[in-house]
């Protein structure tokens, strides 16, 4: 199945919707979805890619997420995928939206949180293995085994505006 989704410029705005394999395969700027998860210790979720998946499988990662589908916005896209990913539904809060250039195609990537306090239920389709780690455990991990692309990126942005926005609150 291809999912249609909106080919965008450099500002965001949509040109057209293409399927998501002609936007990967011409390198068309369109919208991705990711959502950190954190525990209520303030863990954050990593998992492994199942060897099955198409993209980077058996790489780690520490976002949920996928393609924002033609329509959609990024926050209904990153609720919708940590439903099918991770089995759970919980509210999703925007962090930061930047132009990603280090996956496998370029596209716009906004990155949400979520504090997760069900238990996960996988898709095994996707989801090999999953732990919660501190952000040090986390940093630690990241040098030991092979991530997906653009995971340091993500993560580094993430923990910059997640910071940026407590020091704002003080």
């Amino acid at each position: 199945m291809n999912e249609f989704v909106e080919h965008v410029d450099e500002q965001d705005r949509v040109l057209a919707v293409v399927s998501r394999s002609d936007a990967v395969r011409h390198g068309w700027l369109h919208r991705i979805a990711v959502t950190v998860c954190r525990d209520r210790a303030g863990k954050v979720l990593v998992h492994r890619r199942s060897e099955g998946v198409s993209r980077f499988p058996g790489h780690y990662e520490v976002v949920a997420g996928g393609a924002v589908t033609a329509g959609e916005s990024y926050q209904e896209a990153a609720a919708r995928e940590l439903a099918e990913e991770l089995g759970i539904r919980v509210p999703v809060r925007f962090i930061v939206k930047f132009l990603n250039r280090s996956g496998l195609s370029p596209h716009w990537l906004a990155v949400h949180e979520a504090v997760v306090l069900a238990d996960l239920k996988p898709d095994p389709d996707e989801i090999m293995w999953h732990s919660w780690l501190s952000e040090s455990e986390l940093r630690r991990f990241m040098r030991q085994h092979p991530f997906t692309p653009d995971s340091r990126e993500t993560l580094s942005r993430y923990l910059t505006a997640v910071s940026g926005a407590v020091e704002d609150a003080e």
